[in-house]
């Protein structure tokens, strides 16, 4: 049950939600909950770092910083030094916080005040991996920027050479949004507890949170029954175990027929991505619509590929009868034969991936979309997220699950957000978030790769176009994990990913 529960992500709302569930339904004591919560945090950080040596804790003034007490008063009956540092009155203290904080004294030890020379009292030649900071400031509940001896500690803490293991989440940090509240704890591990929280997984939370271990401190899993979670996590593994072999009979006419609309002047490398990507994938057929001065190079680049130079948006007519599912955006352009070919292909109301500069022009022609009935998908990045809803990158940014469900709504779409812990909106669904990639991605080309891969999954009629959403977003991103391993993140290129997603999807062996 562990297992499900860790795919699932909470808000800090509904993990409080959950916290009253488990000790009002169930009759686990708050304190019960916590002594759970320190003893799997410091069990973490002795496999961690199994030669620490000294622990420094950062106390808060809640539950948290009780957390932190009880993991002060465990080290110390390990016999570890321990200098407990209380950023918050223990005068403010109550309820279970309390009580962690008598047990840390009836371990013998003594908080002291915050100050900028406690942490500097530390002697800076100390072997890092001897001195392990644990960060018990500021729980889940934080939803305002951090201000006074909270963000100077952080400060404090981030200069230090030691690493730091955060007590459910790094202090500053939104649980919702994965956004610094100003400032916030960089972990080197993070200890989480009940629920997972969605702003651990997704926008610069994960740059924050360091390696990630949850467990529900023995929840009853019916505690989580009542309780919806944000989004859910997809896993790679969940997702290849669906896929069947092919029967021996089959042809091409059984895999459908994707066909890719761009390409226009400059642009023939994009389309020449996405129609690779798409073929490799498996789809029965892959045709490329592609301005004139292309033609002859994405043939060149793939002649499997079958491939029309097309000068107006009416020579589509025939491309779009026969196509399954089309693609258009890479390499599109926002000119007036850009203009053309998405008009044209939005007309035909075939199952559609929108991408790149196909989005760029539906931001002001938004209402091209209004008369569609079959299934659509956007695929944004940030910035193009925000000329759809009129707004800015940082905005979208800030609160990405906010920002997906609004696209999502106002263009009556499915929607992959993609970036650090890419979301997916499903068409008036849940939302799902693909938990590999890396910042080898941060390159020109990918976002033609994924939608090719996108495109030869979608018109595979073996499964359903939510499914192959979810699975060609999770292929892109977990074959750049694998490029990254093999050849680091730096000079990693789009057409890298095509052989490693094709290997992944045929569950051959990829190192």
């Amino acid at each position: 049950m562990q297992g499900d529960l860790s795919k699932r992500l909470y808000s800090a709302e509904q993990v409080r939600a959950l916290d009253s569930q488990i000790i009002n339904s169930f009759s686990i004591s708050g304190i019960t909950l916590m002594e759970r919560a320190a003893r799997f945090a410091f069990d973490s950080l002795l496999e961690r770092w199994p030669s620490v040596k000294k622990l420094i804790v950062f106390c808060g003034g809640g539950n948290n910083g009780g957390d932190g007490y009880l993991i002060a008063a465990l080290a110390a009956q390990k016999q570890l030094t321990v200098k407990l540092i209380a950023v918050s009155s223990p005068s403010t203290l109550n309820a279970d916080a309390l009580t962690a904080f008598t047990i840390a004294g009836s371990a013998g030890l003594t908080a002291e005040p915050f100050s900028e020379d406690c942490i500097n009292s530390v002697r800076q030649d100390d072997v890092v991996d001897d001195v392990v900071i644990v960060d018990a400031m500021l729980g889940t509940g934080i939803n305002k920027p951090v201000e006074g001896d909270y963000a100077l500690a952080i400060k404090l803490i981030n200069e230090h050479p030691s690493p730091t293991l955060a007590v459910d989440i790094p202090s500053g940090l939104s649980s919702d949004t994965g956004r610094p509240l100003t400032t916030a704890i960089e972990a080197d591990l993070t200890c989480t507890f009940i629920g997972k929280k969605l702003g651990q997984m997704t926008g610069l939370g994960r740059s924050f949170i360091g390696e990630l271990k949850f467990n529900t401190l023995g929840a009853p899993s019916e505690a989580y029954e009542t309780v919806s979670s944000a989004a859910y996590a997809l896993s790679m593994s969940d997702l290849i175990s669906e896929i069947n072999t092919r029967p021996k009979h089959a042809h091409k006419g059984f895999y459908g027929h994707t066909l890719l609309i761009g390409g226009n002047t400059g642009y023939a490398g994009a389309i020449a991505l996405a129609a690779q990507a798409c073929a490799r994938m498996g789809a029965g057929l892959t045709s490329v619509a592609t301005h004139p001065s292309h033609a002859n190079t994405v043939l060149t680049h793939c002649p499997e590929v079958m491939t029309k130079a097309v000068k107006h948006g009416n020579q589509l007519s025939e491309l779009l009868s026969a196509a399954s599912v089309i693609v258009i955006g890479p390499g599109l352009g926002r000119d007036a034969w850009s203009e053309q070919m998405l008009y044209h292909a939005i007309l035909a109301d075939k199952p559609m991936i929108l991408d790149a500069d196909a989005l760029n022009i539906l931001s002001i022609k938004s209402d091209w979309l209004t008369k569609r009935t079959a299934p659509t998908l956007m695929t944004p990045h940030p910035g193009e997220a925000a000329r759809l809803l009129g707004s800015d990158t940082a905005l979208v940014e800030s609160d990405r699950l906010k920002s997906v469900r609004l696209l999502s709504e106002r263009y009556d779409a499915s929607v992959v957000l993609k970036g650090s812990g890419t979301l997916i909106q499903k068409h008036r669904g849940a939302t799902a978030l693909c938990p590999y990639g890396n910042p080898g991605m941060a390159s020109g080309g990918m976002g033609d790769v994924l939608s090719g891969i996108l495109g030869g999954l979608w018109a595979q009629s073996e499964w359903s176009q939510s499914y192959a959403t979810d699975l060609g977003v999770c292929l892109h991103a977990k074959a750049a994990d694998i490029a990254m391993r093999k050849s680091g993140e730096r000079g990693m290129l789009a057409s890298d990913l095509i052989p490693i997603a094709r290997q992944l999807l045929n569950r051959k062996e990829t190192n």
